[in-house]
C-alpha cells in the first residue's frame, strides 16, 4: 500500500490541559484531490496542534478516491492498520461501520461542538444518538459549465429550467462541434449523480425513504424506472466525451479544466480539482465557470431547489487515542473554517463562517444550500456500501444501454433486500 505522507515535528506544550499528553501518534487518512490548498491548510492545523500539545504527532496520509474506497474496509478490520481519523461521507456506509464495531464513540468529547457547528451537520455523524465523528464541510452537486463554450454554442444557462430545456441545450452544444458533457464513467459514481437527481426530480423528497420502507414496490416502483428511462434518453444523444466509460474522475476533472467539454455534473470540489488535473496545471479561471441546478421534469414531484450533496467529515476509528477527539475539536475551530471558506477549500459547517466565502461560485452554492428544504446525501453513501455499489453499477449500465431501466431498478431492490 502506497501513501503520500505529510508529517510535521511535535513541539510546544499542551493547551488548556493540566498535564501534557503522552507520546502519541495519530494516523489521519484523508482523500486525495490533488489540491495543494487543502493539504496546506491541513498541515497548518497539524503544526498549530502539535505546537500546543507536546508529545502528540499527527501523521497525515492520503489515498486517491477509488483506492480509498477499495482499501478502507480491509484497513478497518485490522487494529494495526486502522486509521485513527478517516474521511467519511456519512450515511449508510458510516452506519455499517458503526454496526461492525469499527468506530469510536466520542459523544462526550465532542459535546462542546454543539455550540458552534450546525445541528444538521453534527447529526450526520451520529448513529443511534452516539457521535462517531465530526463534520467538516457541506456541498452540492450542480452542473458546472464553461461560459465561453456556452457562448460559442449560443446557449444560455439561465434558460435551462426543465429537462427538455437541458436536452435541447445538449443538442445545440453538440451541433456546434463541442462535446456537451464530461463524465468520469470509468469510476461509475459520477454517473450515479444523474440517476439520483432524476429520482429526486421525478419522485420528490420522500421517494428514497418510501423505497427504503418498501412502499409501492420499493426501488422497483415507477419513480426509479422513470429515472432510468430519462438517463438513457440523455445518453442516447451521445453527449459524453469519447471513451467516457473508461475515463477516471481525475481525468474528467482535467478534461473540464482543459476546456474539452462544456458541462460536468459534479460536486463543489471540481473548483479545486479541475486546475491541478488540467494539462497546464491551472485549468479554467473562476470567471469562466458558471453553475446551474439540475432541471425539473414535467409532472415530477421534485422541486428545483432540492439539492444532492454531502455533509462530509471525519470518523474516529475504534481504539484511537483519546487525543484524537481533542484534535478534531481543535481542527473545527472557527478560525480554520473561516480560512477554508476564504480560500475556497470547502464550504464550512461552523455557524456563521459561510460569510467568509469569497469564491463567487461557492457563494452561489452556499446560497442554494441555505434555501433548500430538502438536501439529500449521495445515494451510494446513503444506501450503504453493498447497495451503493449496485446503484453506481446500474447507473452506468442503464446509461450505456447495457441494462434496461426496469432491470436496473430491480437490481437495486434486490441488493436492498439482500444487505
Amino acid at each position: 500500500m502506497k501513501f503520500r505522507t505529510f508529517a510535521l515535528a511535535s513541539m510546544g506544550v499542551a493547551l488548556g490541559a493540566t498535564a501534557a499528553f503522552a507520546d502519541t501518534t495519530i494516523r489521519w487518512l484523508h482523500l486525495s484531490n490533488d489540491d495543494a490548498g487543502t493539504v496546506e491548510l491541513y498541515n497548518k492545523i497539524i503544526h498549530d496542534f502539535e505546537a500546543e500539545n507536546k508529545g502528540v504527532k499527527i501523521q497525515l496520509q492520503d489515498l486517491e478516491n477509488e483506492a480509498f474506497k477499495a482499501k478502507l474496509p480491509t484497513m478497518l478490520q485490522s487494529e494495526k492498520d486502522r486509521p485513527n481519523i478517516f474521511y467519511s461521507w456519512g450515511g449508510g456506509v458510516m452506519r455499517a461501520q458503526a454496526k461492525a464495531g469499527f468506530l469510536e464513540d466520542i459523544t462526550a468529547a465532542a459535546a462542546p461542538l454543539a455550540n458552534t457547528i450546525s445541528p444538521t451537520a453534527l447529526e450526520a455523524f451520529q448513529v443511534d444518538g452516539k457521535t462517531y465523528g465530526v463534520p467538516q464541510n457541506t456541498g452540492e452537486v450542480v452542473f458546472f459549465y464553461n461560459k465561453k463554450l456556452f457562448a460559442q454554442a449560443g446557449v444560455k444557462a439561465e434558460d435551462i429550467k426543465t429537462w427538455d430545456d437541458f436536452l435541447a441545450a445538449v443538442k445545440k452544444i453538440k451541433a456546434a462541434g463541442i462535446t456537451p458533457i464530461i463524465v468520469g464513467g470509468g469510476e461509475k459514481w459520477p454517473m450515479h449523480f444523474y440517476w439520483s437527481y432524476l429520482v429526486m426530480r421525478v419522485g420528490g423528497a420522500h421517494a428514497l425513504d418510501d423505497a427504503k420502507a418498501g412502499k409501492d414496490g420499493g426501488f422497483k416502483n415507477a419513480t426509479f424506472v422513470e429515472a432510468g428511462k430519462r438517463l438513457h434518453e440523455l445518453a442516447a444523444l451521445e453527449p459524453f466525451q469519447a471513451g467516457y466509460l473508461s475515463t477516471s474522475h481525475p481525468q474528467a476533472e482535467g478534461m473540464f479544466g482543459d476546456g474539452k467539454g462544456a458541462i460536468e455534473l459534479m460536486g463543489q470540489w471540481l473548483l479545486t480539482a479541475q486546475g491541478p488535473n488540467a494539462a497546464d496545471g491551472k485549468g479554467q479561471p473562476i470567471d469562466n465557470i458558471g453553475i446551474f441546478s439540475f432541471p425539473t421534469l414535467p409532472g415530477g414531484k421534485g422541486e428545483a431547489t432540492d439539492t444532492l450533496g454531502g455533509i462530509n467529515g471525519w470518523l474516529v476509528g475504534k481504539g484511537a487515542p483519546k487525543e484524537t477527539a481533542e484534535f478534531l475539536k481543535f481542527f473545527s475551530q472557527e478560525k480554520y473554517q473561516r480560512e477554508a471558506a476564504a480560500k475556497g477549500v470547502y464550504i464550512p459547517v461552523v455557524k456563521g463562517t459561510e460569510s467568509a466565502i469569497e469564491n463567487p461560485v461557492l457563494k452561489q452554492i452556499g446560497a442554494d444550500l441555505a434555501k433548500t428544504k430538502y438536501h439529500q446525501n449521495f445515494f451510494d453513501q446513503d444506501l450503504g456500501p453493498s447497495v451503493g455499489r449496485v446503484v453506481n453499477d446500474i447507473s452506468v449500465a442503464v446509461a450505456a444501454g447495457k441494462m434496461s431501466p426496469e432491470d436496473g431498478a430491480a437490481a437495486v431492490q434486490q441488493a436492498w433486500d439482500e444487505q
